[in-house]
């Protein structure tokens, strides 16, 4: 058996690595030049436990090497960045690019799954694609069981970043086949990597289930976001209030924030509100509450601003996290990221930006005024400290350093001070 997946980011790399430490030859195809050199090196561009370790083992065992071009295989699974355009309509080009990049390589008998997290209807289209560049191959029609050439799936991830290779095999998974034939096709492959339940359905039922799952988790933290700006309003410390109203035996708030980031639950819910959009109102008015947190926080800024003598010129500012959840190097969608781009641009003297787990800095802040730092350095330069991201790191905070400091802690995690 062979397996080439497109796309080598927080979910392709895992995913073949996981599949070449099984024996199983594979093949990741990125557009990325430096990202398949890297990968060819033993190596990996992306940060994510445990990850480092199994793709050096299996290049080392010659089951995973990386290329520019598809080759040919007997599964393709396409991993690609599915975001929105600037309207939050679906932007799909990348699955579609890579349809026709896999097209010409295909073979009668090849499996193809799109883990892609896509809106209602893409893994028809993908079908589409690529039929309209292989007639001489039969491809199946939705729900219509029928021996065809090349076999289609929708099969979503499902895992949390800083925990993916666990998850990857932990998790059930839901796979939903153009046709009940596709479905058992594509569970007997993932029950060779997969110790969980492999839940067969169709590929519109399978693409809806992703979305819902991440739009769940969004109206939820919609509720918590809320819960803290009725607290502010009335001088409470939402923290404190949700902390005693989970000790009701059928509730759990989760924990408000300074937003929603990640390419999943800040994306996914306007998939389903662009598919129905007049039957979605709770999903779209949790998206406009989510997204306003970052304004929130940069207005609480301000109000600390204002309590210091200093003009903001003369101030400097320290924004600890950039990542869109802790203790990881992705910044997808980050409300921390739109957050210290803003602040980039307020007038600071200087913007002293501290994220543990990147290099250099993002190109989207303000070299001018910005510069990533050390936590030490950032909390002894600053006048006033913003917490936007919970890393572990930041619990261990010298709670001296912060004497005298204005402190905006947007996760809870310096309670107390």
């Amino acid at each position: 058996m062979n397996v080439t997946v497109i796309g080598l980011g927080y979910i392709g790399l895992p995913t073949a690595a996981l599949i070449a430490s099984k024996g199983i030859k594979v093949v990741g195809v990125d557009v990325s030049q430096h990202v398949v050199s890297t990968i060819n090196k033993g190596k990996i561009h992306i940060i994510e436990p445990d990850l480092d370790i199994l793709v050096q083992s299996s290049v080392q065992s010659g089951n995973l090497r990386a290329t520019t071009e598809p080759e040919k295989a007997d599964i393709f699974i396409i991993a690609v960045p599915t975001p929105f355009k600037g309207n939050h309509e679906p932007d799909l080009s990348y699955i579609k690019s890579a349809a026709k990049s896999i097209a010409m390589v295909l073979e009668k008998g090849n499996l193809v799954i799109l883990e892609s997290t896509s809106p209602v209807g893409t893994t028809e289209k993908l079908t589409k694609w690529i039929s309209e560049e292989r007639s001489d191959l039969s491809f199946p029609e939705y729900s219509i069981n029928s021996e065809v050439d090349v076999a289609i799936s929708h099969c979503p991830e499902r895992v949390l970043p800083g925990n993916i290779i666990r998850e990857l095999v932990k998790n059930d998974r839901i796979i939903g086949g153009m046709t009940t034939q596709c479905a058992e096709k594509s569970r007997e492959f993932y029950n060779i990597f997969i110790k969980a339940d492999c839940l067969i359905t169709d590929s519109r039922t399978a693409e809806l289930s992703k979305l819902v799952e991440n739009s769940f988790r969004d109206v939820n933290i919609a509720f918590a976001n809320e819960l803290s700006l009725i607290c502010d309003k009335l001088n409470l410390n939402v923290w404190e209030l949700i902390k005693f109203a989970n000790h009701h035996p059928r509730v759990n708030i989760l924990q408000p924030g300074p937003g929603v980031g990640g390419h999943c639950i800040a994306v996914d819910p306007w998939f389903i509100i662009d598919s129905a959009p007049e039957q979605a109102k709770m999903i779209k008015l949790a998206r406009i509450i989510n997204d306003e947190m970052p304004n929130v926080v940069i207005n609480k800024i301000n109000q600390k601003v204002s309590k210091i003598s200093k003009g903001i010129s003369e101030l400097s500012i320290a924004c600890l996290g950039l990542s869109f959840k802790p203790d990881i190097d992705d910044l997808r969608e980050s409300p921390a990221i739109e957050i210290a781009k803003h602040v980039s641009n307020m007038g600071f003297k200087k913007n002293y930006v501290v994220e543990p787990n990147i290099k250099n800095l993002p190109v989207e802040l303000n070299p001018q005024c910005t510069e990533l730092v050390g936590l030490e350095k950032a909390l002894i330069s600053s006048d006033i400290v913003l917490l936007l991201v919970d890393h572990s790191s930041f619990k261990e905070i010298n709670l001296s350093l912060l004497s005298g400091k204005q402190v905006i802690d947007t996760r809870g995690a310096l309670i107390g001070i």
